[in-house]
């Protein structure tokens, strides 16, 4: 039998990860999960400090937006969630950071490609930057949704940050994880004057096929 998740524990716990791993900074990013079950998301909210939110600041709205519990103002970028959750129907977590590494490439308007074996297990796919849109707009949100693509399990937002996406909230981290170490390895090499050599398209679906029964069952 499967434990039962606290979905607003999971975004209250999951909000001071996400600001002790360096990921974001003050109030900037956001969290999301989604019980599948039910067809709630759960929200934090906007504008809070993640050591001081609690499980009765945590929003919940339906897929459509419509405020289910919750008293207080959903993170301004709820829809942009919300699209991805529509578009990927096996993605349960979503996280938007705010990452240092990232950033250099995000305000740029640059993709970052698959560049490392661990890029290529977790990422899924290159990730894409999106067209620039104002935070919370429908443009941004469907910005979002085109530079996620089927496959991809990132995008960056354009002068803005990254999304992250998972199966679980742990998936999700990994993915963010994954995805600011790639962009150091990059922009490291750059700096350096090289450039990455590249993964033939052929050997990152190997990759992709070995995790599906990588480790322990």
């Amino acid at each position: 039998m499967s434990e039962e998740i606290n979905y607003k524990k999971l975004i209250v716990d999951s909000g001071k990860k996400m600001v002790g791993s360096g990921l974001t900074v003050e109030t900037w990013g956001n969290i999301s999960a989604m019980d599948r079950s039910t067809g709630l998301v759960y929200l934090t909210p906007s504008g809070m400090d993640y050591s001081a939110i609690t499980e009765d600041d945590v929003v919940v709205c339906d897929i459509d937006g419509n405020i289910k519990d919750g008293f207080r103002k959903p993170t301004i970028e709820k829809d942009l969630h919300l699209a991805v959750y529509r578009k990927r129907n096996e993605v349960n977590a979503i996280i938007h950071t705010h990452p240092i590494y990232s950033m250099v490439f995000a305000t740029q308007g640059r993709d970052i490609p698959i560049i490392t074996d661990e890029a290529a297990q977790v990422l899924g796919d290159t990730i894409r930057c999106s067209k620039y849109a104002l935070p919370g707009s429908r443009e941004l949100m469907e910005n979002c949704a085109e530079a996620v693509g089927e496959k991809a399990n990132a995008c960056l937002l354009n002068s803005h940050g990254a999304v992250c996406l998972g199966k679980d909230m742990k998936s999700a981290f990994k993915t963010a994880k994954i995805l600011e170490m790639t962009a150091q390895i990059l922009y490291m090499i750059e700096a350096s004057g090289g450039k990455p050599a590249g993964i033939s398209p052929e050997n990152i679906a190997a990759m992709q096929e070995m995790m599906k029964s990588y480790g322990q069952k």
